[in-house]
């Protein structure tokens, strides 16, 4: 079977891949246009660059896992599953870690980019809340693919671990939107 047109190149697991590696020279220079105007809007080096690592990876590393899982499936309609864990048992290794990495970039590097986000369970009511709507999307457009509780679960664990990973640089790095420094609160018994 022969691909057309851009369907080709947007709608197939190749051609985001594509794509995906074929942008990376623009994400580059996103980041260096950005690092540079908030060098010169008064933002130290180190911190304009970290800020605009952080706003171009959360872009590039969340957008093309979300676009992979919104191309139509393979399934019979729309399959919903709501029973926690049925599924999991049931998915392959691949597609298990596929769910774990969706939103992994968001995971990693949003406590590092905003101080609010610079916690777990925030990354993981957010990680959950992108993964639901994600979800819905694909059963509400009829996608062929299974809306799943467990891609949810999968999807918000990625994030975590991710977060997790990225731990050790988001306690020190973080910083509030004002611009002032975040004071730890120690309690004494």
């Amino acid at each position: 079977m022969r691909l057309e047109g851009w369907h080709g190149w947007v709608g197939t697991f190749t051609g985001v891949v594509a794509l995906t590696v074929a942008v990376l020279p623009l994400a580059a220079l996103a980041v260096w246009a950005l690092a540079r105007r908030r060098t010169a809007t008064g933002a130290t080096r180190a911190r304009a660059w970290r800020m605009s690592l952080a706003d171009v990876g959360i872009v590039y590393g969340t957008l093309p896992p979300v676009w992979l899982i919104m191309l139509p499936g393979d399934e019979d309609g729309a399959v919903v599953s709501l029973v926690p864990l049925r599924d999991l048992l049931a998915m392959d290794t691949v597609q298990i870690v596929g769910n774990l990495l969706v939103f992994a970039a968001l995971g990693f590097l949003a406590p590092l980019r905003f101080a609010t986000l610079a916690s777990l369970p925030r990354i993981l009511v957010l990680a959950a809340v992108g993964s639901i709507m994600v979800e819905s999307a694909q059963y509400v457009l009829q996608l062929n693919r299974v809306t799943s509780t467990d891609d949810v679960l999968l999807n918000a664990t990625g994030a975590t671990l991710a977060a997790l990973a990225s731990h050790r640089w988001w306690r020190t790095t973080a910083e509030p939107l004002s611009g002032r420094p975040r004071t730890a609160l120690v309690t004494e018994r």
